[in-house]
């Protein structure tokens, strides 16, 4: 996976993960990548600051034991829904990311189908061709995800935050 900053023509700035720079490219030219915040799908890569490696002799950071999952192939962006996170967003995440995240999660909802706890199971379906292509979100185990990656399955955890509205 490649993780870009993808920028929209009105400056908003987000974060998107593609199984290569060329998905990338196509999901651009056919308007499949839309800003979270305006809906606009004018979008290019942003810069970016390089991704570090970590040092041996630090602490690796805590990874829930169920994983949300977003699947997508070359198709539209496909997202998660699942309980809010232990740390609860107002505990320390700014207006502004949380604000970003709350767009997502009504974009997730308003293009994807939720599948749940068979979220696995049906992109595997859905990259095999045996289910129709389309956006879906749900949550997916450790083991799931690993599952998904040895398969081929692009997909991606992706935060989920309380809406805006509850």
């Amino acid at each position: 996976m490649i993780h870009y900053c993808v920028q929209c023509q009105h400056g908003h700035s987000f974060d998107g993960w593609f199984a290569s720079s060329s998905a990338f490219d196509r999901q651009v030219e056919a308007g499949l990548i839309e800003c979270p915040v305006c809906g606009d799908t004018q979008v290019e890569r942003g810069l970016m600051t390089p991704s570090l490696g970590r040092k041996g002799n630090t602490l690796s950071e805590h990874v829930p034991e169920a994983l949300p999952a977003a699947s997508a192939s070359d198709g539209p962006v496909q997202a998660v829904s699942v309980p809010a996170p232990a740390m609860a967003p107002a505990a320390g995440v700014p207006a502004q990311l949380r604000a970003a995240l709350q767009a997502l999660r009504a974009q997730v909802e308003k293009h994807c189908d939720p599948v749940g706890e068979k979220f696995a199971e049906e992109a595997l379906r859905i990259h095999r061709g045996e289910a129709e292509a389309r956006g879906i979100y749900g949550q997916a185990t450790a083991e799931e995800a690993e599952m998904l990656q040895d398969e081929g399955v692009s997909f991606a955890a992706i935060p989920w935050v309380p809406r805006s509205d509850s």
